[in-house]
């Protein structure tokens, strides 16, 4: 019997595996993406539009979920609910529209150089698929190269078009680069969203092997997979997600990143603290952590 050795102790892959498919049988479905930022991309029908309120939803997706959907609500409106045209046209009068608005830390004018980013990307590939596909190579193992050069070259398009040394903390955080030792979470989210299939993600971008994307970090992910042994790291750092990605991909080498949904479900709608409650008699995780205890989280 093979067994997962990526984490803190060895457990039958076979045995996480069975666990994990009934978590996705119970959890990977359309019905639940009302607590997932995710909902906001499925209001709309047109791709480009969704290309860009994907994005846009993935980069606010930090903090509780009633204020992301505000914020989200929000912005959309200010955008007249018609995204992909607010932003190919985006201009000063643009960014007025946004200037008052606030996620968080994130500003308006954050949003707005972004989206300044995006329309000059637009003008000139078309899609930020067509984009991203310029650092896409079939060789990389992971997305990350990819994802690095995407994020890189917007912050140097943002430099060269405002004569500045380095771009500003605002939009760094929007675009938060592998290659700076993110854990990029919210991207590789957006990029699980637009590059699976199933009833939860949209897989509109098809030239993209999902066996290269990585696990997005959060603090849900993080806890059930120390629970699940796939790591034993104390920060959601950018070499627990590869580490984790890498336990998930001797489960299911074609799609490391299957479970990520599901898998968050139980912390968001279970309120999962990795300590027994009253919930847990019903979980498909039970057993494992059971047999997990006594455990450090």
């Amino acid at each position: 019997m093979i067994a997962l050795t990526t984490g803190t102790s060895v457990l039958p892959t076979s045995s996480l595996r069975d666990a994990l498919e009934r978590v996705y049988a119970r959890y990977n479905r359309r019905q639940f993406i009302g607590s997932d930022p995710l909902q906001f991309a499925y209001r709309y029908s047109d791709r480009s539009d969704v290309e860009i309120v994907a994005f846009l939803a993935a980069a606010l997706a930090y903090g509780r979920v009633r204020q992301i959907e505000r914020s989200l609500t929000q912005l959309l409106d200010r955008m007249d609910d018609a995204p992909y045209e607010f932003t190919s046209r985006f201009n000063a009068c643009s960014r007025a529209r946004l200037r008052t608005f606030k996620h968080r830390f994130t500003t308006g004018d954050d949003l707005s150089d972004l989206l300044a980013l995006f329309r000059q990307v637009l003008d000139e590939h078309g899609s930020l698929e067509a984009f991203f596909l310029r650092g896409y190579r079939d060789e990389h193992t992971t997305m990350l190269p990819a994802l690095s050069r995407f994020c890189d070259s917007l912050c140097r398009m943002y430099t060269d078009l405002h004569g500045r040394a380095r771009t500003p903390t605002g939009l760094n955080y929007l675009l938060a680069s592998p290659s700076r030792g993110s854990a990029s979470k919210r991207l590789n989210l957006f990029l699980r969203w637009m590059v699976r299939k199933d009833d939860v993600d949209l897989g509109l971008w098809t030239s993209i092997d999902k066996a290269k994307l990585i696990v997005p970090m959060d603090v849900h992910m993080g806890r059930l997979c120390r629970i699940l042994g796939l790591h034993d790291s104390k920060t959601a750092s950018l070499a627990t997600a590869v580490k984790i990605t890498a336990g998930f991909a001797q489960i299911e080498p074609a799609d490391p990143v299957k479970y990520d949904f599901a898998l968050s479900r139980i912390g968001i709608l279970e309120d999962c603290t990795g300590r027994r409650q009253v919930q847990c008699r019903l979980c498909e995780l039970r057993r494992i952590c059971q047999e997990r205890e006594p455990r450090s989280l």
